[in-house]
């Protein structure tokens, strides 16, 4: 049986979180309904805001950790997740990545399952910002560089699949402030694993230009954001 493990760092999220479990609510209720087990782990890293009072307004299950690195939290958070799916072959299992400011669509787990049953071993999920935190010349910009159906292929941890076994074999999340999500990925790419592409599922994310990184997909949107100051 297939088993989808679904792993969220949260670092003082509360404006945005309620809104990531609700969406996730929706997409994980999608995949059980067709007899997928499913279990969402959050990992509340170094959090000194409602976000743990958030957290448990809603069906999942919550690590904390002092860790401060986005890195730390998702490695934590997948072994938890990992550890609660026991003994389900780790082939089998489904390990889907997103953040705490994003909201995943209805069809995201589902879309990525169908995928690992063609052969996939990494899906590369796109992501948009929150067309409600861009200036309009700043959305009409991505509209006309970001077309459907032609995905870049880039790596998001907000909307980031890989199966269980390419995951372990590829050491796992390292332990970084960033970049943990390119790092596994060029580390599942050197096993030869399957990597697709696909922008069926995408996934909306903050638009903020201040994130929780240094860098990351805040310092994408501020960069972009110049353009329309």
């Amino acid at each position: 049986m297939t088993a989808v493990a679904v792993v969220v760092p949260v670092h003082d999220e509360e404006e945005l979180l309620a809104g990531c479990l609700a969406s996730l609510a929706v997409a994980v209720a999608a995949a059980e309904v067709v007899g997928v087990r499913v279990e969402v782990v959050l990992v509340l890293d170094d959090c000194t805001d409602r976000s743990s009072a958030i957290a448990a307004e809603y069906e999942v299950t919550t690590v904390a950790v002092r860790a401060a690195r986005v890195g730390a939290a998702r490695r934590a958070g997948v072994a938890e997740a990992l550890r609660r799916l026991e003994p389900v072959d780790l082939a089998d299992v489904w390990i889907a990545n997103t953040d705490a400011d994003s909201a995943v669509p209805v069809n995201w787990l589902t879309h990525q399952l169908a995928l690992m049953r063609a052969g996939s071993d990494v899906v590369l999920g796109t992501v948009r910002p929150d067309f409600a935190d861009l200036a309009p010349a700043h959305v009409a910009y991505w509209r006309a560089t970001h077309h459907r159906g032609r995905p870049a292929g880039n790596t998001h941890g907000a909307n980031l699949g890989v199966r269980g076994s390419v995951y372990r074999a590829a050491g796992g999340f390292t332990e970084v402030p960033e970049h943990e999500d390119v790092r596994l990925v060029e580390a599942a790419r050197a096993l030869g694993a399957i990597v697709t592409a696909s922008d069926v599922a995408e996934v909306t994310t903050s638009g903020r230009v201040e994130g929780r990184t240094p860098g990351g997909y805040a310092a994408f949107v501020r960069a972009t954001a110049a353009q329309f100051a």
